[in-house]
């Protein structure tokens, strides 16, 4: 058995490997500490620089916002909501240097169930149609579902791109604001769900966007259900260990290193926001893949590993596949029962 076992995970990561080097066009962009992105942020008129290095006032900025992220992660509802067809847009609260990225896309799937809602949010560089198939499965069972796109992924790329480079990058202060100008889009969304006559909303994650989902179901008590589709503690953890960021990790290198990382983008970890998380009293599912190369599975236990320790209401669930692999059959089908019936059966 350990020999099967062996063989069988050279394979997954063989063919990981293969999927995820499939894509050319990723581009190692230059460091830079983005100190501009933050002067917007709610929090900035209670940091000052004062003579601090740009790592140090980073490093403020972050306790800062963690000691406020309710203030940090407030949106205000916005006053341009517009379904056409099946594509709603409004304005996000964030308004960027990007026009295409200040306006939020979302993809209608009503369910026959008016009073139940799914937010879906797909993974880091997802296309226009990713998790479209995972949306109209809930919209099958009677529920209705929004997927939402990303900050600067699809709809809202900023035209000089051909990934979402400035959803995730070597720019420090950009990576903040994208993250949170995601959980701000995310409960303009819950807004927009309630009022077409939700009741209940629950909300999937997957990979980049199961952070933003932990990070918004933290900060808000509308989303009672989660499915966090990969799972991990530090969002910097996963950019300098995983094989998907390795580009990422290569314009961060020689300006910083992992710990210090850790303490720069610590206000978007989900792992600081496990009290808040708790008194939300959610039920939620964490998957993870065993073979996985971009969420590590080290990092997938330390998370179920806070979940027992903080004692939340949470299902654990192990698919024997990798990250890229699983999307692919058989997995995907496997993946999508196990979101579609943990949601529909607690929501």
């Amino acid at each position: 058995m350990p020999l099967m076992g062996s063989l069988y995970g050279r394979w997954m990561s063989q063919w990981e490997e293969r999927l995820c080097f499939a894509a050319t066009n990723r581009v190692v962009r230059p460091f830079e500490w983005g100190l501009d992105w933050s002067q917007r942020w709610p929090i900035a008129d209670r940091v000052h620089q004062n003579g601090d290095s740009p790592v140090e006032y980073l490093k403020k900025i972050n306790r800062a916002v963690i000691e406020h992220s309710d203030d940090f992660f407030r949106h205000r509802t916005p006053n341009d909501y517009h379904l056409s067809g099946n594509l709603l847009r409004f304005s996000s609260c964030v308004q960027t240097r990007y026009p295409e990225n200040n306006v939020v896309h979302g993809q209608w799937f009503p369910g026959k169930n008016p009073k139940k809602a799914v937010l879906v949010l797909p993974h880091w560089n997802a296309p226009h149609d990713a998790h479209n198939a995972l949306a109209r499965g809930f919209q099958k069972f009677g529920a209705s579902a929004l997927r939402l796109s990303l900050p600067y992924h699809d709809y809202r790329m900023p035209a000089e791109l051909q990934r979402a480079d400035y959803a995730v990058s070597s720019n420090v202060g950009r990576t903040i604001d994208a993250t949170r100008q995601a959980v701000l889009d995310i409960r303009c969304a819950a807004d927009w769900l309630e009022s077409q006559g939700a009741e209940k909303i629950a909300i999937v994650g997957t990979s980049l966007g199961s952070c933003y989902a932990f990070l918004a179901s933290a900060h808000d008590s509308r989303f009672r259900v989660n499915a966090f589709n990969h799972c991990s503690t530090y969002f910097a953890d996963v950019v300098w260990t995983g094989l998907s960021t390795i580009h990422v990790k290569q314009g961060l290198e020689g300006q910083v290193d992992r710990e210090t990382l850790r303490a720069l983008w610590l206000a978007i970890s989900p792992t600081v926001y496990f009290d808040k998380f708790k008194a939300q009293k959610n039920k939620s599912l964490f998957l993870y893949a065993k073979y996985d190369t971009t969420f590590l599975p080290e990092l997938s236990k330390e998370t179920i590993k806070m979940c027992d320790e903080y004692g939340l209401d949470f299902k654990k669930v192990v698919l024997p596949c990798g990250h890229y692999t699983l999307g692919e059959s058989p997995f995907k089908f496997i993946d999508g029962y196990q979101l579609i019936s943990f949601v529909l059966k607690n929501l």
